[in-house]
Order: C-alpha cells, then sequence, then structure tokens
C-alpha cells in the first residue's frame, strides 16, 4: 500500500500451511485485507503452493520444504516440525529482503501466519516485527485443545483413563469424547504439544468465526492471550471475491445436475480434502444412502479410500440402483453447491470452513467427525446450535434413518428452521454495523497502526 491520509500502512506478509483448509481462509483474509488497501505477500510452501495467476494482486514468497507430500500415515507431529524447520531460513530471508526494501520507503511490514506455521513468528519477532497468529479452526475448539494439553502434561489420555461419554468438568458441553483427539499414537501426541508450545506470544490473534455465534469461547481465549481478539468471520462471506483456492479440480458440472432437482431434495456428501476413509464404513455409507431413497451428490476423492483408487469400493448394483437419484463426484465447488436451491442437507466431517459454510447457508447437517477439532464443531453444530445430527455408529441401518431424519423427517425441517436463523445472523454479522464487519474494521486499524 502507498499513502492514505498520508501515512504510509504497513506491508502485510500472510505464512499459510500447505493444508487446503488453512490455505483457503488465509487467501480469504488476504483478499478482505487487500480489499482495504493493504500490500499482500503470501508466503507458502512449496507443498501445495496457491496459483499466484488467481492472485495477481499478491507478492508470492516460495518457501523450500523439502517435502514431496503431506504424510497422513506417519507421525503428524514429525511432518510439523520438519515444515518448520525447513522452511524458517528462507522466510527469514524473505523477510530481510523486504525489511531492505520497504525501509527504503520508510514502510513498516506485520506478519500473519497460520499457526502451525509458529517459525513465522519467531523469525518475526526476531526481526522485530509485529507478529499476528490466525486461527483458522473453531474458537470452541481452543478452550478444548487447551484442557487435552493439560491432560498430557499430567501424564492422563483419554484412550485409557476416562470413560469417553462422560461430560467434561467445568466445560459444557463437551465429552472426553469431543476433545481434539488423534488415531496417532500417545507419544506423537505429547511430541505435537511440545512442538506446539514453541510458538511465540502473539501481539493479536484473528480468528475466523463470528462473535455472537461462539462469544463465550472467544471470551475465553482472550484471557489465556491478554491481547486483542479479532473474529472476523465467516471469511469466505468477507471476502469481496473468491477466487479458486483449491488444490483439486471442481467438477462443476453438478451445479447443471442440481438445477433439474427439486428444492431441498437433495444431501450433499464430503469429508474435506484430507481424510482417508475406511473402506468398509464406506460400503456400509453407500448401503445406508441407496436405502435412503434421497437424492445425494456424494464427493468422492481420488485415492481417498484405502485400497480403492476411486469408486472400486461401492457395492455391486449401487451405481444402478441410484443412477437416476445421484451423482458421484472427484470434488465440487462446495460454496455453489450448498448455496443452491436443490440442497436441502450436508452430510460432513465437519470441518470448521466446512461447518462455516454450511451455516452460512442455511443448511442443516449430518456429523461424522474424525479428527483434531472435529468433534468439538460436531458437538456444538448437534448439541448447542442444534442444526445437525451426530452419526454415532457406522452401520448402514443408522445411516439410512440420519438422512431421512434431516431430509424428510418433521425434526428435520424444524432443524431447517433454526439454520435458517443462523443464516440471518451471518448476513447480518459480516454487514455494515454487524460483529464482523466491525472486527475486520478494527484489525484494519490495529495493522495500520503498528
Amino acid at each position: 500500500m502507498e499513502e492514505h491520509g498520508g501515512r504510509r500502512w504497513p506491508l502485510v506478509v500472510l505464512a499459510s500451511s500447505p493444508f487446503h483448509g488453512h490455505m483457503t481462509p488465509t487467501l480469504q483474509l488476504a483478499k478482505a485485507l487487500h480489499a482495504h488497501g493493504f500490500s499482500i505477500a503470501i508466503a507458502h510452501s512449496n507443498l501445495n503452493p496457491p496459483n499466484p495467476s488467481n492472485h495477481p494482486s499478491f507478492t508470492f514468497l516460495p518457501l523450500s520444504d523439502n517435502l514431496s507430500t503431506i504424510d497422513d500415515s506417519g507421525s503428524f507431529s514429525n511432518f510439523i516440525q520438519t515444515l518448520n524447520k525447513n522452511c524458517k531460513p528462507s522466510f527469514q530471508e524473505h523477510l530481510t529482503r523486504l525489511i531492505g526494501e520497504q525501509n527504503g520507503g520508510n514502510k513498516s511490514i506485520v506478519v500473519i501466519y497460520d499457526h502451525l506455521m509458529f517459525f513465522a513468528g519467531i523469525v518475526a519477532v526476531d526481526l522485530n516485527l509485529a507478529a499476528i497468529v490466525f486461527r483458522s479452526c473453531s474458537a470452541a475448539y481452543f478452550p478444548a485443545y487447551l484442557v487435552r494439553q493439560q491432560l498430557h502434561q499430567e501424564s492422563r489420555f483419554l484412550e485409557q483413563d476416562y470413560v469417553m461419554q462422560e461430560m467434561v468438568p467445568n466445560h459444557h458441553p463437551l465429552r472426553y469424547k469431543d476433545l481434539p483427539f488423534s488415531k496417532s499414537p500417545v507419544e506423537d501426541m505429547q511430541q505435537l504439544v511440545a512442538i506446539m508450545s514453541q510458538s511465540i506470544r502473539p501481539s493479536t490473534v484473528i480468528w475466523n468465526t463470528i462473535k455472537v455465534l461462539e462469544h463465550e469461547a472467544l471470551t475465553q481465549i482472550q484471557k489465556h492471550y491478554q491481547v486483542p481478539v479479532f473474529a472476523v468471520g465467516p471469511l469466505h462471506k468477507i471476502a469481496p471475491t473468491n477466487p479458486p483456492t483449491n488444490f483439486l479440480e471442481e467438477d462443476t458440472s453438478c451445479i447443471a445436475w442440481l438445477d433439474k432437482q427439486a428444492p431441498k431434495s437433495v444431501i450433499y456428501i464430503s469429508f474435506g480434502s484430507l481424510m482417508r476413509l475406511d473402506k468398509k464404513v464406506l460400503t456400509e455409507m453407500a448401503c445406508g444412502i441407496a436405502k435412503s431413497n434421497q437424492r445425494f451428490i456424494w464427493v468422492v476423492r481420488p485415492g481417498s479410500v484405502c485400497d480403492s483408487e476411486w469408486t472400486e469400493f461401492l457395492p455391486e448394483g449401487f451405481i444402478e440402483e441410484t443412477r437416476e437419484r445421484g451423482l458421484i463426484v472427484k470434488w465440487a465447488p462446495q460454496k455453489e453447491v450448498l448455496a443452491h436451491f436443490a440442497v436441502g442437507g450436508f452430510w460432513s466431517h465437519c470441518g470448521w470452513n466446512s461447518t462455516l459454510e454450511s451455516i452460512s447457508e442455511g443448511i442443516p447437517m449430518i456429523c461424522q467427525p474424525f479428527n483434531i477439532d472435529q468433534m468439538v464443531n460436531a458437538r456444538y453444530v448437534s448439541y448447542v446450535w442444534k442444526i445437525g445430527f451426530e452419526l454415532e455408529g457406522l452401520e448402514s441401518g443408522e445411516m439410512e434413518i440420519m438422512i431421512r431424519r434431516v431430509m424428510v423427517d418433521e425434526e428435520g425441517e424444524e432443524m431447517r428452521v433454526r439454520a435458517i436463523g443462523m443464516k440471518e445472523m451471518v448476513k447480518e454479522a459480516v454487514q455494515n454495523g454487524g460483529c464482523s464487519y466491525d472486527s475486520l474494521e478494527e484489525l484494519v486499524g490495529f495493522i495500520s497502526s503498528c
């Protein structure tokens, strides 16, 4: 940015991790800040890089990570540690160069970094730059993470020491089973907690959420950090335009298919960009979908099903039986799908981006969480906001019943009314005078004062 009101504003450098669910909201935040006049640079790993042609106004700073893939089969903590260690030198080189260039114009630099890329905060502080952490998860996840962290520090582990269905004391509405959980070994979780403790205390925190939606959790976060906390979500509604941020090619033909369907008649099924799914569970899903006799769009990423290239796991006869009422695609333009008049339900893993997108369009959910923050999100969707049902069992009979509860039963219609009310809440939050609109304005003021 050059000058506004005779004052030069900082260059904003955003550092994102290579996960789709993190890169997408980071780019949306960048678009929102750019619309307010800031110059933007995106620091990214060479693994899953964004496409610069989609963002011609941004500068892109590639980071040498020496990684060829996101390892979802080994140690997640080792992956994060390697990512931070390998990216740090090139990030420091980029910032040092930018400082030299900006000082010539008497212009400062502010670093906003994905919390998984904690090296960026360390480098920023070492170079006397303002460091702002960006969290793309729900606010409710953070207090739950602190509980899990405390348990690990006390050498107590959910899988060994607790009845998972019991409530966590002083943390209503969470059960022990809702706390952040990973299939990684206990030792890996301990290591991850130790790694994340290396992060510095930021000068402020940005959260992709809505104050009126998660006020209590945001209050706890502010008390924890003792710095300003800006809730500026949902960013996909805040950002003025949303060029593609997907790492996968979208099959837009599904929109034409939806155009031919009746209002609220289709359930959309997608478990995000990272999940690896068990063949047996997917087979049960297929049977439940077939028995429900409901229309559907089902996203099955190639290679996402164990021991299958794509749809080989489907039971014999499934395609023929559902051909007239179903569509299977490799990837879908999810925001457009959820906004379509024909979609009446969303069967989701409850990643936070997906949850926000569903809330923003007033779509009730079937929640099938797998790990990390997804259990917390599912609990709030089903128990607090009451705009979804959590799938507790993984048998086809229960899945069939759950689909019908959401799509055709009276309780599903009651849930849809509540979901529409939350859609209106989102609309008000992002409009002039709304809580997210005002929070973004305050964030702009904070960054410009750095």
